[in-house]
């Protein structure tokens, strides 16, 4: 495993020769509460990015920040969904450009119509050029079990607990509904660097599972299966939000939820 950065041109030739599979992870600057930092969705990515590339091999790219519809808050942070979905576009370009047989998309970040448009460009890419196998998915979510996915609630502070300890403050969890914690799942007080270790563990073996077997058995169909079940995974929310607008759409589901 190497980092692109640090690469030379004849030690990222002769990486890419032997493991020819790219990683990104996608962070996002949103509000988690009180007792989780903005930057938690990029930091809890780029660790298990790290942990992922050690176990496969292959190139580490740089982390990109630039989320898409961030939960609705004064210190969230966003970028235009046509501006995310230019970037991610020519993040699949570059892999294609390196002659990659895999580019592994890590989103820490992941609100409904963000993963919606980076799995479609992901299923796009695979049935437009074959032999690009496009990777897109939180850490968790090759684990299909959706109750995982949580905000600010149990699995996420878990995660962050077993990879970053020291940015964890459950003694500053505000009181009150999510609209004051940022809290969408379990109470974050049941979380645990265990919990979170085991999880991470069995997802990294899902993940080096599926990239092996492009690697080896060459085709990308059970990726491309894998982004199909997860964009139809929103679809409810599409139906009931998505008016033309991704930033329209979870300022609604904000306030269906919040009621604020």
């Amino acid at each position: 495993m190497i980092r692109y950065a640090e690469a030379f041109p004849d030690t990222l030739a002769a990486e890419l020769a032997r493991c020819p599979v790219l990683y990104v992870a996608l962070g996002a600057l949103e509000w988690h509460g009180d007792h989780l930092p903005l930057g938690l969705d990029g930091i809890v990515a780029e660790r298990f990015v790290e942990r992922l590339a050690e176990r496969v091999g292959g190139v580490v790219m740089p982390s990109l920040w630039l989320p898409m519809t961030t939960l609705p808050h004064p210190v969230s942070l966003q970028v235009r969904t046509e501006t995310a979905i230019a970037v991610w576009s020519d993040l699949i370009g570059m892999a294609q450009k390196l002659s990659a047989r895999a580019l592994c998309v890590v989103s820490g970040h992941y609100a409904q119509g963000h993963m919606v448009e980076l799995q479609s460009l992901a299923i796009a890419a695979m049935t437009e050029d074959p032999p690009l196998a496009v990777f897109a998915a939180t850490p968790l979510e090759v684990l299909e079990r959706d109750e995982l996915l949580d905000h600010a609630a149990r699995y996420e502070t878990s995660q962050l607990m077993a990879l970053r300890p020291d940015l964890v403050r459950l003694g500053r969890l505000a009181e009150g509904d999510a609209a004051e914690t940022a809290v969408l799942g379990e109470s974050p007080r049941l979380a645990s660097a265990e919990e979170g270790m085991a999880l991470v563990e069995e997802a990294l073996d899902r993940w080096e599972s599926m990239i092996r077997e492009v690697l080896t058995a060459g085709g990308a169909k059970s990726l491309h299966d894998f982004a199909a079940r997860r964009v139809s995974v929103n679809d409810a929310y599409v139906r009931e939000f998505f008016k033309g607008s991704w930033e329209n759409a979870i300022e609604e589901w904000w306030r269906n939820r919040t009621g604020s």
